[in-house]
């Protein structure tokens, strides 16, 4: 079983808060989409005709993209690569661009599931960040997402701004609660270096982030989420039963899934390859037949590494049984034995095997597993 991951880099405008590679500029998207195209057939052999079970546009803003650019993308995946007929294919959307036209476009081309990118249905804080949506729009594209029958459904916010009060925050979420919506990824805010933000909060421009408010905001989320059914199935999202992201949770039980696009990741269970960065170097690159990209083979202990700071982060937690299996019992046995200290500190459960996070555990669930981590 496998993934597709396509990364479409366009944007209308930048985030002052997002690191993604992206272009403002769209002059090079028709371009893009032939390159894309041609990178399909260079990749076929990628993913050894396993099953493609998800496919998912990210970005950037896919619904930038045309219905023909969708529909060319689309068919060109069914026909090179073994994809399910009961695929997840997810698009993601900004409420700027959701219109009624194009939602019935989406559904049109095969896209089942939508991820839209509100953050806040907040006018300043919207314009805090620099989104290209208003509080408007915000609220108007979901409604009309749901009247055309797209009910599997995720939704993005962002806490721990610093505009942000916790009323406010109990408002975007319980606005979500009210509209049923199956899917939430709620993500606090970082500051990532070369970023608009970074450079705002050393100029002094803007306030820098609070830690304290961030955690006291992420702890009322896990809270009111849980009393309204949702699982924290992973550290940023929360689902109803059966509702949640499979091309995500793909990533974190560690399936293989080929990335298509300028800074694209891709995964085959031995390896990690990653395209260029750079839209015209990307396309210039396919045009004469020969991909950019870096690799690197992942040895035995990047891959146990890896699968403590994923696994940690969902709610099955990290089977200890599994690391016995797979890197042996030497392993498991230090890794329970350094667990041990925040398992006396109720920071880690240790559950019929499976180390998991617990409430308080998840405010520091990074520092946890970088220091659980093995030397290579």
């Amino acid at each position: 079983m496998a993934g597709i991951y396509i990364h479409i880099p366009f944007c209308k405008q930048a985030c002052f808060y997002c690191n993604f590679h992206f272009s403002t500029s769209l002059k090079l998207k028709n371009d893009f989409v032939a390159a894309l195209l041609k990178e399909i057939d260079f990749r076929k052999e990628y993913l050894q005709n396993e099953l493609v079970e998800t496919i998912y546009f990210g970005g950037g803003t896919p619904s930038l993209l045309l219905e023909t650019d969708l529909q060319f993308i689309l068919q060109k995946l069914d026909c090179t690569f073994n994809i399910s007929k009961t695929a997840e294919i997810t698009l993601e959307a900004n409420p700027d661009d959701i219109t009624k036209e194009k939602l019935k476009a989406w559904k049109n081309c095969g896209i089942n599931r939508l991820s839209i990118g509100v953050q806040s249905f907040f006018e300043e804080d919207l314009i805090w960040m620099n989104r290209a949506h208003n509080s408007t729009q915000a609220i108007n594209c979901i409604n009309n997402a749901l009247a055309e029958g797209f009910e599997n459904m995720s939704v993005d916010l962002i806490y721990g701004t610093p505009g942000l009060t916790n009323e406010k925050w109990k408002n975007n979420v319980h606005q979500l609660i009210d509209l049923n919506i199956p899917h939430l990824s709620c993500y606090t805010l970082t500051v990532e270096p070369k970023t608009a933000l970074n450079k705002m909060i050393n100029e002094k421009k803007v306030a820098d982030i609070n830690p304290e408010q961030q955690a006291e905001q992420f702890i009322l989320l896990m809270n009111w989420l849980n009393n309204a059914g949702y699982e924290h199935y992973e550290i940023s999202n929360f689902a109803k039963p059966g509702k949640r992201s499979k091309h995500n949770s793909s990533y974190w039980q560690q399936k293989k899934y080929l990335g298509l696009g300028p800074s694209a990741h891709s995964f085959d269970g031995e390896s990690r390859q990653w395209n260029i960065a750079n839209n015209s170097l990307y396309i210039q690159s396919i045009i004469n037949n020969n991909l950019s990209f870096e690799k690197e083979k992942l040895t035995r202990i990047e891959k146990l590494n890896e699968y403590i700071m994923i696994s940690l982060r969902t709610m099955e937690g990290c089977d200890l049984n599994n690391v016995k299996e797979k890197f042996g019992v030497q392993e498991a046995n230090e890794l329970l034995i350094n667990a041990e200290k925040y398992i006396q500190q109720k920071k880690i459960a240790n559950i019929n095997g499976r180390l998991i996070l617990t409430t308080e555990g998840k405010l520091f669930a990074d520092g946890i597993s970088s220091s659980l981590f093995f030397e290579n």
